[in-house]
């Protein structure tokens, strides 16, 4: 973290406000300085990016507590007490309540200076680590949003893991609607540079020229894209869409940073000729730089066991943002999802869900009528198994009759028994084996 640490000085006495203050200064260290804590107060949040040196004695609000009211704020604050001669108790109570030191009138610059430096070393240290920690949960996030428990997603998670702790540029390739951004975002949020930029530009989305004063400059205002992601990572999407010579200067870029890169590229194709391949578009010497690492994500179809899943998630979240029920689905309308070709991939599901959460809150429509609207194609290609048994779409199909019913009738194992026509035993086992319990109902 490179910002310079601040140094709050709260004392009613000027003169020694100001001879703290400037004490300090001199020292090289920046400081505000404040009459009283309520002022103070004003200017002081959670992360503020300093320490704060207070005298206890003051009118109105006394320094014990301002001390508790800023320990409120933010516990990880490093406050340093001023007590008079015979306050020594008082200091100690201070930091009891979490004051870092204190000084005791009159008192040693060098002891000052001593205090405020190990301050605002470990203030910076306690804001590093909370960037860390949230770069962390960005990351879980991301990898949360990857839906989906088929082996084509363990996979890609796992590719997304291994892939984000290298340096090596990296290709994203995959049909149009699987999420390829989203990985993207995964990849550098769980990796190394999670705390550095990452700037994203579709180079289908200018002209040849435009595209080359945005990524290069120069620019009138502000820094060029490769400047902005410098030591994070630069997204590129559409990649396909690079002129030849806009290649060759992205290959220049590349092949001045040396290795490992400073800034990683990552390069998204969404969509070439048909026929052709990325490599028949880009330059031979640029495609094997970008596709050092490599990472194609599986069509929908190929993983249809997760269509349920994605459909029950996105249907709470759009229910939820819409202020109505989760639609409920049918066993036929169950069915009809899972034999959809959905050449939109999850971004036509997606879509599916938000118009279903819509449909159940006026009350009309079908899944099957959606359906019908976005496969209007008959050349689509029908989902299929690719290998797997019958035996494992009829378990997923099983799993959400049995989840969808305990929904239902909110957890009531005799009305599922009843509805479903499945003895008590039977139902217990079924539950077992797809890991449903009774008490996620209630």
């Amino acid at each position: 973290m490179s910002r310079m640490m601040k140094i709050a000085i709260v004392d009613d006495e000027e003169d020694m406000r100001q001879s703290v203050s400037q004490w300090l200064a001199l020292s090289g260290f920046d400081t505000e300085t404040y009459d009283c804590a309520e002022a103070a107060l004003k200017e002081i949040g959670a992360d503020w990016p300093g320490v704060v040196i207070s005298d206890i004695r003051m009118p109105g609000m006394d320094g014990m507590e301002f001390l508790k009211r800023l320990m409120g704020i933010d516990s990880g604050l490093p406050v340093i007490m001023i007590t008079g001669h015979g306050d020594v108790p008082m200091a100690v109570e201070a930091m009891r309540l979490g004051a870092m030191d204190f000084l005791e009138k009159p008192f040693d610059p060098d002891r000052m200076n001593e205090l405020a430096k190990r301050a605002t070393q470990a203030r910076r240290q306690t804001l590093e680590n909370r960037a860390i920690r949230k770069d962390l949960a960005n990351g879980e996030q991301m990898m949360g949003k990857l839906i989906g428990t088929s082996e084509p997603m363990e996979r890609l998670r796992e590719d997304i893991l291994d892939l984000s702790q290298a340096d090596g540029h990296v290709l994203i390739d995959g049909e149009t609607g699987t999420g390829k951004t989203l990985v993207a975002h995964a990849l550098h949020a769980t990796g190394s540079r999670a705390g550095k930029a990452m700037v994203t530009v579709s180079c289908a989305a200018y002209s040849e020229e435009d595209l080359a004063t945005k990524l290069f400059g120069p620019v009138e205002s502000g820094l060029p894209l490769v400047e902005k992601a410098r030591g994070g990572t630069l997204c590129l999407e559409d990649i396909e869409a690079l002129s030849q010579s806009l290649q060759a200067r992205l290959l220049t870029f590349i092949s001045e940073q040396g290795v490992p890169a400073e800034t990683r590229i990552v390069a998204i194709c969404n969509q070439h000729g048909e026929g052709t391949t990325l490599e028949d578009v880009l330059r031979p010497d640029l495609y094997f730089r970008l596709a050092a690492l490599k990472i194609t994500l599986p069509p929908l179809r190929n993983r249809g066991e997760d269509v349920l899943t994605i459909f029950a998630r996105m249907a709470e979240q759009f229910a939820d943002e819409y202020g109505c029920d989760t639609p409920e689905l049918t066993a036929q309308e169950a069915a009809q999802l899972l034999q959809a070709p959905w050449p939109g991939n999850v971004r036509q599901l997606i879509n599916v869900a938000e118009r279903a959460v819509l449909q159940a809150r006026r009350g009309s429509g079908s899944i099957a009528s959606l359906l019908m609207t976005d496969d209007n194609d008959s050349t689509i290609p029908a989902i299929t198994t690719e290998g797997k048994p019958l035996k494992e779409y009829v378990e997923n199909f099983e799993k959400m009759l049995i989840d969808n019913t305990m929904r239902r009738h909110k957890g009531s194992i005799a009305s599922v028994m009843e509805e479903l026509c499945l003895p008590r035993r039977t139902l217990n086992e079924k539950m077992a084996k797809y890991g449903l319990a009774r008490q996620d109902y209630l």
